[in-house]
């Protein structure tokens, strides 16, 4: 099953429709396989972020100073409403990703953020890890019974539940991220091992894993350890202003991680052990057949002391000397060349 891959945007718009809209062209980008030169499935899916700021923070935390190099206002309130896409903008943003076949993922941060369900419904809906344990955001989300995506940045086992019991009351349509909500992530911190821990688990769900680590090494390992869904963040800029620029892909890190995945899917094969027919012409090449070690007369007895293992593997294999030992050559058989047994009597 091809793995889920969702390009986060969350804020890395910098309040721009048509950034926004750059940035889904990047994820719509089609992989290649450089290697064999075939096209590959691009990235399945694209996430805005949706808040409603008269349910985000306190009065004193909106109206602090921001300072920092990424602020977009003198105020974090400030700040935070120059991120905002309306919800008419978060529409277009839809209609684009639409054009450009990818799904459309929403996190919806408060309540008042399901006013974008009068203009579009997203595929999914995405719960942060911030909002696992807003048990009344997830009972309003989950009655829409649009299937729902949930992070575990934060959470413990307790908070899982309390969150997948209340969801659960209205449908079962949910996928379960194994997340650090540390940014950047320590590698040594990660813990992917919580994926397989969350597959026994909770197998009814989809299960994967939202990226917060710098590369593209990670989100691969999760999948060979059987993600079915992948979440990083994207921009098309690196450089560009904004606390989580730097620690997203930009265009190549996307190009190589979708590719790397894509490939990966094709790697795993079935839980089996087989020869593949690709390998034919070089185990006719390079395995090993028996050949005499010496020149070998008509009429004379082959002995183990007359035969070793020379390529091609076109002869008899080891397993099968008791074809040659003992038997009477009925042709000269020069040294270091297969013995067949239509050599010998």
């Amino acid at each position: 099953m091809a793995t889920y891959i969702i390009g986060e945007i969350g804020q890395n718009h910098n309040g721009s429709v048509d950034i926004a809209k750059l940035i889904i062209d990047l994820a719509s980008r089609t992989p290649e396989d450089e290697l064999f030169g075939t096209a590959l499935k691009p990235m399945d899916a694209v996430k805005l972020t949706k808040r409603d700021l008269n349910q985000e923070l306190t009065n004193s935390a909106m109206s602090r100073p921001y300072n920092s190099p990424n602020s977009f206002g003198k105020t974090y309130g400030e700040h935070r409403a120059f991120l905002e896409l309306s919800d008419e903008e978060h529409f277009e943003v839809y209609k684009h990703a639409k054009r450009k076949n990818l799904d459309f993922v929403e996190t919806l941060c408060g309540i008042g953020c399901l006013s974008i369900l009068k203009y579009f419904y997203p595929d999914k809906l995405k719960v942060a890890s911030r909002d696992l344990t807003n048990l009344p955001l997830l009972e309003a989300m989950a009655e829409t019974k649009i299937p729902m995506i949930v992070s575990t940045g934060m959470a413990g086992s307790r908070e899982l539940d309390n969150a997948l019991n209340t969801i659960t009351k209205h449908h079962s349509e949910v996928s379960i991220l194994h997340c650090l909500s540390q940014y950047p992530a320590e590698h040594e911190k990660i813990n992917l091992n919580s994926i397989k821990f969350l597959q026994r688990e909770y197998g009814e769900y989809s299960i994967g894993y939202s990226d917060h680590s710098i590369g593209i090494m990670i989100p691969v390992a999760a999948v060979a350890m059987g993600a079915t869904i992948i979440e990083k963040h994207i921009t098309i800029d690196r450089n560009m202003k904004g606390t989580d620029q730097k620690g997203s892909l930009g265009p190549d890190g996307v190009r190589r991680m979708v590719r790397d995945i894509r490939i990966l899917e094709q790697s795993l094969g079935e839980e089996n052990f087989f020869i593949d027919d690709s390998v034919k012409l070089a185990k006719e090449k390079l395995e090993r057949s028996i050949a005499t070690n010496k020149s070998i007369d008509a009429g004379q007895i082959i002995t183990s002391e007359d035969i070793h293992l020379l390529s091609p593997g076109t002869g008899l294999r080891w397993d099968e000397k008791e074809q040659i030992i003992g038997k009477t050559a009925k042709v000269d058989i020069p040294k270091n060349e297969l013995i067949a047994t239509t050599m010998l009597k």
